[in-house]
């Protein structure tokens, strides 16, 4: 490989001039804490996910927590949720007092089984928190099936997936609680922030709360906080850079979708048969293609592969490594064994290269790279 080559990240987040000005703007202007540009961004939001109430927030992370508290979910409660996620997903049900209770995934799809969903529902569940995993949505029909048949409230960690669709509807627009992030990895990004799509004004209202310790104001000097909030409110910065992405979504993930069939082409029909790997679902339909997943073969050793990447100038990421495998959730009882599809493909999944700036040279040279170090 050629050492004039550049390195070539797994992500790489991508803004034009117009924005980077109107964050200058937004500088200038004094007020860069939570103001017109968030209200916009939220205005631009609710009109992209077909009027539903939306709040954005400091994270995606806390807008899973506040869903949660929305719903009513505490102590004694039981959460089913994925192993296979960034760790947030786990943690902010242990943040509210309930108790996270997981049901392994599809070996395909790496989204969470549903089937082990239903059997892992008590008495004490009472919401499930869905991961579309790199975009690809869970079966939206089943999910909701079971949440009805249980009286189960739905929180989508939506995180990956602003784009995606399920059935010719956009993820967000229909179904119960939706979170979405703005990290700076995602297909649009705010640096950091995320949204919630909310059901009702009430809900909206009440997330206006938590996301501000609970407060709520009323004339010019009328103040009262009647529940416990935290700081999670977005800023104008962050909302400038949003609505500059908001912009750019369709044709960004127009062109992550025109990488992952060049990826599909490039690596050919044989490639799993060839080498034991493993590719992602070719789903062109509903997925927004935030990840390029690829599972290693057994034989493989995970960090020496992504090692020998690094050496020709092409950075690998992995997402994720199982939940209850981390120390303080082997603490709380969960073990090796437990979830072992999850625990295989967090062993040996790595996460290509793919952002809108990259090109098909850039593809090819992934795929070369690769076959080389599996055939």
């Amino acid at each position: 490989m050629s050492d004039s080559l550049a390195f070539l990240p797994f992500t790489k987040p991508t803004m034009d001039e117009e924005t980077i000005a109107a964050v200058a703007d937004v500088m200038r202007s004094g007020w860069m804490t939570s103001g017109p540009k968030v209200q916009a961004l939220e205005a631009q939001l609710s009109e992209y996910f077909g009027g539903r109430p939306v709040r954005t927030f400091n994270s995606g992370t806390c807008t899973m927590e506040i869903a949660l508290r929305i719903a009513g979910i505490g102590a004694g409660d039981e959460v089913i949720t994925t192993p296979n996620s960034w760790v947030a997903t786990a943690n902010v049900i242990i943040e509210t007092g309930a108790t996270p209770v997981f049901a392994d995934i599809d070996p395909k799809t790496h989204n969470i089984d549903l089937a082990k969903v239903e059997a892992a529902i008590t008495p004490r569940t009472k919401a499930i928190i869905p991961v579309h995993m790199c975009g690809l949505p869970c079966d939206m029909d089943k999910l909701y099936e079971i949440a009805e048949k249980y009286k189960l409230r739905v929180i989508e960690d939506a995180a990956q997936a602003i784009g995606s669709s399920w059935k010719g509807k956009r993820i967000g627009s229909f179904g119960d609680f939706a979170s979405f992030s703005f990290q700076v990895n995602k297909n649009i990004m705010t640096g950091e922030g995320g949204c919630l799509v909310l059901n009702n004004a009430e809900e909206a209202r009440l997330a206006e709360k938590y996301r501000l310790q609970g407060v709520t104001r009323s004339g010019l000097d009328g103040i009262d906080v009647d529940v416990l909030g935290g700081k999670f409110n977005m800023t104008d910065i962050a909302g400038a850079i949003g609505l500059g992405q908001m912009k750019h979504l369709t044709e960004f993930n127009a062109k992550r979708l025109e990488l992952a069939k060049y990826y599909f082409a490039q690596f050919g029909t044989d490639f799993e048969a060839q080498t034991g790997a493993e590719l992602p679902v070719a789903d062109f339909e509903n997925s927004n293609w935030h990840m390029f997943h690829l599972v290693l073969p057994e034989r493989i050793n995970r960090a020496t592969f992504m090692q020998q990447m690094m050496d020709v100038k092409i950075g690998l990421g992995y997402h994720y490594r199982a939940i209850h495998l981390f120390t303080y959730y082997r603490e709380r009882g969960f073990t090796d064994g437990m979830f072992p599809i999850a625990e295989r493909i967090g062993k040996q999944i790595v996460t290509l290269p793919l952002f809108p700036t990259m090109t098909k040279a850039d593809v090819e040279r992934v795929v070369s790279a690769v076959k080389s170090r599996l055939l």
